[in-house]
């Protein structure tokens, strides 16, 4: 059985007896082509279920009205948060949405990163792997003026363009509201240290701890490579010290999990002998037995939306002509405690 053919603007022209462009600007409503041949092309496209030719759009307009969007991993609750507000303000602005998925290895990024490319996306929305300290593969982006936004998991390079969380604020108001449920000795599981949010979370831990006038003591402070074995081996340390920690706060939600796995089969009374607390404020949250009795909600779909508004706003200076200098939108989030 053969099929129909694709019907095609020549298709068109060739039944209504009118040329090429004049379909083609029927179709796109030009304002020289009468209401009456608008109309008449319109309805036979949609009796053919004529579709446009992308490739052929993009060769014209120089655009795909395809955005990039790259996390460390999609089915995350975070990420997936974060994607829905991209998409959603992707949608209202006529564009669609490329995934892809660094799982968390620099070798993939930069694979994606060029996939991408090849793909001519409009522009690049990216959340950074964690073994990801330089953006060398992104700047690369500027030669062929793929404007990039960061979110969540941002470089602290001052020349791109990036939506995130202050999480040294929300780890400081963390560190405060422990010490008033008379918590002294509050350890912390930090993530990779090549993330940039590790570092502002160990900044803020070690800022929380000396305005309460006491020495930071780093035997508190251990570090996961987000795999569960790295976050059992962290706790491990930290439960084996001569005076444990009588409060956790973990990199995420994810890693409290883990931790908190470790620590029941240790027999350690959750949220009695140990509060514990941690970063995201996940779904997922609310149907665990021993979820953090406190998270700081970094807002994703927020962050999501915001990023691609920023991208908006990009996209536009660059069909404009006016390209805004790098670093020009650089949007900080407030981090808020929510409470279980």
């Amino acid at each position: 059985m053969v099929s129909d053919p694709i019907p095609t603007i020549k298709e068109i022209a060739k039944r209504l007896n009118v040329s090429v462009s004049t379909v083609s600007r029927a179709l796109s409503d030009h304002p020289r082509i009468s209401e009456k041949t608008k109309e008449a092309v319109k309805e036979l496209a949609k009796a053919l279920h004529y579709e446009p030719n992308s490739k052929a759009i993009f060769f014209k307009q120089k655009k795909s009205y395809v955005i990039g969007v790259i996390v460390p991993l999609i089915y995350e609750d975070f990420f997936s948060k974060g994607i829905s507000g991209i998409e959603s303000v992707a949608m209202n602005n006529g564009y669609t949405i490329l995934f892809g998925q660094s799982y968390d290895s620099l070798e993939k990024e930069r694979v994606v990163v060029d996939a991408m490319k090849s793909q001519r996306v409009d522009g690049l929305i990216i959340s950074l792997s964690k073994e990801t300290s330089r953006n060398d593969h992104l700047k690369a982006l500027d030669t062929y003026n793929i404007p990039v936004v960061y979110f969540d998991r941002v470089p602290s390079l001052p020349d791109v363009n990036k939506v995130y969380s202050n999480l040294f604020e929300g780890t400081v108001s963390m560190i405060e509201w422990l010490f008033k449920q008379g918590r002294k000795r509050i350890a912390f599981i930090n993530g990779p240290s090549a993330l940039i949010a590790s570092k502002e979370r160990l900044d803020g831990y070690i800022e929380g701890v000396s305005r309460r006038k006491l020495k930071v003591d780093m035997q508190m402070v251990e570090q996961t490579d987000f795999s569960e074995e790295g976050t059992h081996k962290a706790i491990a340390r930290l439960l084996s010290l001569k005076k444990p920690p009588d409060a956790i706060i973990s990199f995420n939600d994810y890693v409290h999990m883990d931790a908190v796995k470790f620590a029941v089969k240790q027999q350690v009374k959750i949220n009695e002998e140990i509060l514990f607390a941690s970063y995201a404020n996940i779904s997922v949250n609310k149907h665990t037995a021993y979820p953090p009795v406190v998270s700081v909600d970094q807002f994703p779909y927020k962050q999501g939306e915001e990023a691609m508004k920023m991208m908006m706003e990009l996209l536009r200076h660059k069909q404009e002509g006016t390209n805004a200098a790098p670093g020009f939108y650089n949007k900080e989030m407030r981090a808020l405690l929510v409470f279980n």
